[in-house]
This record gives structure tokens, C-alpha cells and sequence, in this order.
């Protein structure tokens, strides 16, 4: 009976340390093999795999995807203009170089999250010290991409290839923020007022050209209409000399009838000497002088 308890714990040692030493790496990560100590590490692809059991060797699997570092607190960056600004990156990168990565960090998820936030602080308060508070809110993407290049440079040694920078968030520290808002609605205002002004000036220039055009149009028409006036002044003077000269008479009995049109008015009460030579038309048709009675014979 203890020969078989025997046997049987035996066996489980064994397929334990059996098990123990062949282990699967799939193709979503890459197995670092280290040794006691973690020296003499080795890389191990996707596949199935051998190794020596612990304690004489160890197995660290690393994710080789893209993979996502997100800050849980917002850090504060200086502008170059001495603005503050709370600041939330998130880091996208990959293992590229896993046994640089391992000799670094021994595969501890932590150490790695604290030397990727630390370098990307630094990165990140560099690329903010170069701009001024109004650029670091414009240029967002230009800012992330400068950071990003610096950070591929300083997590080059731990093996981590940086793939992208993105800021989630950008604000104003608690403490500033109503300051920098009533400041820039001021601006704001400031430059509603500016188009405002520019508008109305525009406005009155636009204003004063029709005014202008239209005075000139008046001038130009009141000239022609002179012009025209004056030409059918000169052909009526020209056919009246041509009346007169055919009909003296007629023509100085029309113009004692338009005399009289101008004159006399509907209603008009007029008191004149009727022997006036103006009404020499009203007492003859030829406008002569009437003639004097005969005088009385004598018998």
C-alpha cells in the first residue's frame, strides 16, 4: 500500500514538473525565459516551448499589441508665456525590443507604467515650454506629435516602440480658470466691437459713394437736360423767327394770346385802362387801333 501512495505521489511530481517545463506562447505575445536570478534570459516566440522547471528557470509572457498608457491624473505643464495647463496624455505603444524591455523593468507591469509616465511628462512639459497659451490651445496635434518623436528617442532603451501621443484633455487650473475666461471674453468682446466699427465704417464709405454717384448723376442729367432744353430753346427761337418772318401779324397775335394765358387766371378781378396797346387783340382781331366816329355833318 505505501509503494502504491508512493507511486502516485511520484507521478503527480512528475507530471507537474512536466507541465511546469513545457509551456505555449501565442501569437498575441512573445515569452522571455530567464534564469535564476533573471540572468541569461532568452526570447520565446509563438509556439509550444521547453524550459527547465522552477525555481531554475521562469517564464514572463510580454503582450506584443499596441497597447494603451493612460495617466490617471492630470499632470500641469508650463507655456512658454508662464501659463499653466492640466494635461491628460494617453501613450499608445508597442514591445518592440522584449529582452531590452525585461532587462529594464524584470517584466513588472508597474515599473514600466512608472518610467513610460515619467518620460512622457517630461516630453510632454518640453513640447509645452516652446508655445505660448494660445498655441497650446490651437495646436493640439502639433504639440502631441513633437512629444510623441521625443518620447520614441527616450523610451528607445526600455525597448518600447511609442506609436502616437493623444491629449484627452486640456484645461485651466481650478485657481486661473475664471481669470482666463473673463480675459478672453473680453478679448472677444473686444473684437466684436473691432467688426463692429470696421463694419459701420465700411457701411458709411459705401454710403457716401452713392451718395456721391448719385449727385454726379443728377449734375450729369440736370447738365443734359440743360443741354436739351437750351437746343429746343434755340429751334423754337429759330421756328418762331421763321413764323414771324412769314406772319408778322399772326405771330405777334399768338404771342399777345399766350400773354393773355399767362396772364389772366380763372377768377382774377383785373382793373386796366381797356385802351392799353397790351389789349389792342381784344378789340380788334388785327390788333389795330379802332378807328375814330365819323364826324356829325352839318346840315
Amino acid at each position: 500500500m505505501n509503494k502504491i501512495i508512493a507511486f502516485v505521489v511520484a507521478f503527480v511530481v512528475v507530471v507537474l514538473v512536466a507541465s511546469s517545463a513545457v509551456f505555449v506562447v501565442d501569437p498575441r505575445h512573445v515569452a522571455v525565459v530567464s534564469s535564476s536570478g533573471g540572468s541569461k534570459a532568452s526570447l520565446a516566440e509563438p509556439g509550444l516551448h521547453v524550459k527547465l522547471p522552477p525555481p531554475f528557470q521562469t517564464t514572463t509572457f510580454l503582450d506584443t499589441r499596441i497597447q494603451a498608457f493612460d495617466a490617471p491624473d492630470a499632470d500641469r505643464y508650463t507655456t512658454s508665456d508662464k501659463s499653466e495647463l492640466l494635461v491628460n496624455p494617453v501613450v499608445r505603444y508597442r514591445i518592440g525590443a522584449p529582452l531590452k524591455l525585461f532587462a529594464a523593468t524584470k517584466g513588472d507591469p508597474q515599473t514600466l507604467a512608472d518610467r513610460l509616465a515619467s518620460l512622457s511628462r517630461d516630453a510632454l512639459a518640453d513640447a509645452f515650454s516652446k508655445v505660448t497659451l494660445a498655441d497650446a490651445l490651437a495646436q493640439q496635434e502639433a504639440i502631441a506629435a513633437r512629444a510623441r518623436d521625443e518620447l520614441k528617442t527616450a523610451a528607445a532603451p526600455l525597448g518600447i516602440d511609442v506609436v502616437d501621443i493623444e491629449l484627452t484633455r486640456i484645461d485651466y487650473p481650478s485657481e486661473v480658470a475664471d481669470v482666463v475666461y473673463k480675459r478672453m471674453s473680453a478679448a472677444r468682446e473686444q473684437a466684436a466691437a473691432d467688426e463692429r466699427a470696421k463694419g459701420a465704417a465700411e457701411a458709411q464709405q459705401i454710403k457716401d459713394d452713392a451718395e456721391r454717384k448719385q449727385q454726379g448723376a443728377v449734375a450729369d442729367a440736370y447738365s443734359q437736360a440743360q443741354a436739351i432744353k437750351g437746343d429746343g430753346d434755340g429751334k423754337a427761337a429759330a421756328i418762331a423767327a421763321q413764323a414771324y418772318g412769314r406772319d408778322p401779324d399772326f405771330y405777334r397775335f399768338y404771342q399777345s394770346m399766350q400773354a393773355y394765358r399767362e396772364s389772366f387766371k380763372p377768377g382774377d378781378v383785373v382793373v386796366v385802362d381797356s385802351s392799353s396797346d397790351f389789349f389792342r387783340y381784344m378789340r380788334s382781331p388785327n390788333g389795330d387801333a379802332p378807328s375814330a366816329p365819323a364826324a356829325p355833318r352839318k346840315h
